[in-house]
């Protein structure tokens, strides 16, 4: 099984962190940047090969990870001398990967088993298979309805559920051969051009564990968290299932696929 990790954004979200040090080397829980977590959790889900696109500050990862060997996988790279978005990077060199693969972002901490993910999409027929997360955002306002300049609801401070991308997704490769390389691309565009298409995406429903460090609050709480948490972040460390539930408060009636 193959991945293609994202690595090549400058973080301006997780400044100052990311100042010197790319986003994907940034340290969680003062032991492992999030690039070994999930290096580790690729290797231990069946994964035996990786390429990394890297952009910002890409010769530190190149000279961190190397070949990969040390995490028992094959590391090859893709340079971005400009950036290409998030899809665009892989256009170029179709012809490297397999005709089934994950793709993730390089900022991602999670227990979701990508091994289990990717054979799903492979089995589903699907053009690519998107990780989906249950979230809510709680307005801090009383929310009006407005019609013709008269009030015709009101709701106080109301809760808006929705499904939001984990930046984890199964793809097929016939589906991005469509699409001309060197040009910056992203998945925002790919997903309304296969809608248009009719070809529709499938969900992959995770209810675990899931933080985007990308996010200043979200990293914060992965440093407080990790060390609790280890186990079955870095599962077989000491003996954990991949894919093992934590112990967490989560949305009810979303849980992790089979």
């Amino acid at each position: 099984m193959h991945a293609v990790i994202m690595a090549g954004g400058k973080g301006t979200r997780l400044r100052p962190y990311t100042t010197c040090v790319p986003k994907p080397l940034v340290p969680i829980g003062d032991r492992y940047s999030i690039l070994e977590v999930v290096f580790h959790q690729l290797a231990h889900s069946g994964f035996t090969s990786v390429t990394l696109a890297i952009g910002h500050m890409g010769h530190l990862i190149r000279a961190f990870v190397g070949d990969g060997q040390r995490w028992g996988l094959t590391v090859d790279y893709l340079d971005e001398v400009t950036p290409l978005g998030t899809i665009g990077p892989m256009l170029g060199a179709l012809d490297r990967l397999p005709e089934h693969f994950l793709v993730m972002n390089g900022d991602v901490l999670t227990n979701l088993d990508y091994g289990t993910l990717l054979r799903t999409h492979q089995a589903s027929g699907a053009p690519v298979t998107v990780a989906t997360y249950a979230r809510e955002v709680r307005s801090e306002f009383g929310v009006l309805d407005v019609q013709g300049g008269t009030i015709v609801q009101f709701r106080e401070k109301p809760v808006f559920d929705f499904m939001v991308s984990m930046g984890i997704y199964g793809f097929t490769r016939s589906t991005l051969q469509r699409y001309p390389a060197g040009q910056a691309f992203g998945f925002d565009q790919l997903i309304l051009d296969l809608l248009s298409r009719g070809e529709r995406p499938a969900s992959y429903a995770f209810g675990g564990y899931w933080l985007d460090i990308g996010r200043p609050d979200d990293y914060d709480r992965a440093n407080e968290e990790f060390e609790k948490y280890i186990d079955q972040l870095m599962p077989g460390l000491r003996g954990t299932a991949p894919g093992a539930q934590l112990p967490l408060p989560t949305r009810p009636g979303v849980q992790a696929a089979p």
